[in-house]
This record gives C-alpha cells, structure tokens and sequence, in this order.
C-alpha cells in the first residue's frame, strides 16, 4: 500500500487532515485521513465525494481518527476493473482491507446516502468489526424497495435511470452532466443555492468523467439485483447488525403516514435510536452542527480507545 502526505499543502476543503492514497483489494483509494482517538470511517453518497464531511470532520478529527475516503469508483478513487461488479459487499471488503491496511481493526462507520448502504453491509458481513453504525437518510435498500410509490420514484427517478443496463445511462449522462449533478443535488438540497459554491464545482468535475459516471451507474445497477438479493437473504435467514445502530433523518423527508426510520431498522438490529435534523437530504451539509451532536452523543457511548 502507498501511503501519500503531503506536509507542504493542506488537501482541499480539509486544512486539518492528510491526504490518502492507498492502493488495496483492486481500488486505489482517494481522501483525507487524520486526527486521534477511536477509529472512525466516515462514507458519502450520491452524487458527491469525500468533502461531503468537509463541515463535520475537523470537530470529529478531535475526538477520532478519522479516515474519509472516496467510495470506489466515485471521485478519485479508482478501479482496477469494473466487473465483477462493485456490489455494497465488494466495497464493504474494499474499506474493510484499507481500514486493516491502516491500521484499525475494530472501528465505528457514518455512512449518508449511498455511503449508509455499504455501511450496513459492512456492518452486516462483519459483526466482529464494526463497534456502531450510524445511517444517515437511508433505510435498507429492501425497505426502501418495499415501500416505494409513484411520489417517492418520481422524485428519485434516477435510481431507476441509473439502474437501466449498460450503458444506455452513460450514453445519456455524457449529453449533460452538469445539467443532471444540479438537478439532483437541487432536489436533494431543496435549491441548487443552497450548496456551496466551491463544493458543487467539485462535485461536478468529478461527474464529468465518464469512469465515475459509469461506476455510479454500476452502484445503481448492483442496488437493484445483487444488493436487494442479499437484503432479502438476510431477512429471511433473521441476520442482524450486531452493532448499536443510530438513525438521523432530515425532518422535512418525514410526512404523515410515512414509515419511521427507526421503527425500519429496528427489524435488523436491537439496539437503534435515532433522531431528525433540519434541512434537507444532505445532512452533512445542511445540518452540520445537528448533525455533530448526534454523531458525538451516539459514538461516545459505544467506543473507547481501546477500538
């Protein structure tokens, strides 16, 4: 594995932290590592990269060794080849042979959005690992699956577009991704204005490649076969998270009638709590200091120096 810090030059978004580059279990991993105490593995969604903790993680960097990598094949992050596919459970064994490489053998995971999703596999495949888990926006994809209607597809028409096989989606995307990245970070932000600048020009340069656009429409494809498979598995072999497990949901998703997250997860682990936060679908983002007071009440209950 190569290691890269630069002590010279702060990497972007992240003045506090080191930058990473290691190359292990077919993915050379991008992002920032740093800070001191319990490991913690920070993971990101939809459409976005590692500076999606940009807000969060010098708070946290004070209280846990932080490790926030781009997930494989979003952002910097690069595959040595795309097939298999990169399911949640081939990139919860990717993370888990970096967090090994770097170190951590027992550690917590915060996963938003797509990130969430690896998290639970992860968390799931490897009960002995992971000390807890905190899911932010996300239900398991068989939940989420189960309780979908024409509101709910409608506004998130894209896990259905991604999902189409290959590679009608790339053909499209390649017409105008900056178009598609503002529509659905807009959606997810409840206004494009409302994302920082700087962090939608990142945002967007990384989806005008066509390698991450097709990874990401690799992740939407293993959703919707090989991730619900094993949802389903589970669920009818009564496997469960081991682990403690915390739920932040943004209040504005949070309707009359609409299931209870916590109640959702409640299903695959015993030991759930969760919480609502202001703002929209990126919690990290729109609701940082919310967001930190959950994430701080929650891991210092379950993890020590000792993880």
């Amino acid at each position: 594995m190569s290691e890269i810090t630069d002590g010279t030059m702060a990497p972007p978004f992240f003045p506090l932290l080191r930058r990473l580059d290691a190359e292990v279990h077919g993915v050379r991993f991008a992002g920032v590592i740093g800070g001191s105490g319990p490991p913690l593995l920070l993971l990101h969604g939809y459409p976005q990269t590692h500076i999606a903790w940009r807000k969060i993680a010098p708070d946290l960097s004070r209280s846990y060794t932080l490790v926030i990598p781009d997930l494989p094949g979003y952002g910097a992050s690069r595959l040595e080849a795309m097939q298999p596919r990169w399911t949640k459970r081939r990139v919860s064994a990717a993370l888990l042979a970096l967090m090994r490489r770097l170190g951590h053998r027992r550690f917590a995971v915060v996963g938003h959005d797509r990130g969430a999703r690896v998290g639970y596999r992860l968390a799931l495949d490897n009960p002995n690992v992971v000390a807890a888990f905190s899911s932010l926006s996300v239900v398991p994809t068989l939940d989420a699956m189960s309780a979908m209607d024409y509101r709910f597809a409608r506004k998130n028409f894209h896990w259905f577009l991604l999902a189409q096989d290959a590679d009608l989606p790339e053909r499209l995307l390649t017409a105008a991704p900056d178009a598609f990245i503002d529509r659905a970070l807009a959606t997810m932000a409840g206004g494009l204005e409302k994302v920082d600048p700087a962090a939608l020009e990142a945002y967007r340069l990384a989806f005008r490649d066509p390698a991450v656009r097709h990874a990401i429409c690799e992740d939407y494809r293993a959703a919707v076969n090989e991730d619900l498979e094993l949802d389903a598995a589970d669920r009818a072999n009564g496997r469960k998270l081991a682990c403690p497990v915390q739920v932040l949901w943004p209040g504005a998703a949070m309707t009359q009638g609409s299931p209870n997250p916590v109640a959702i997860w409640s299903h695959w682990a015993a030991d759930v709590i969760g919480a609502t936060t202001s703002g929209g679908h990126l919690q990290p983002e729109d609701a940082p200091d919310e967001v930190l007071v959950a994430l701080h009440s929650f891991l210092n209950s379950h993890l020590s120096d000792r993880q």
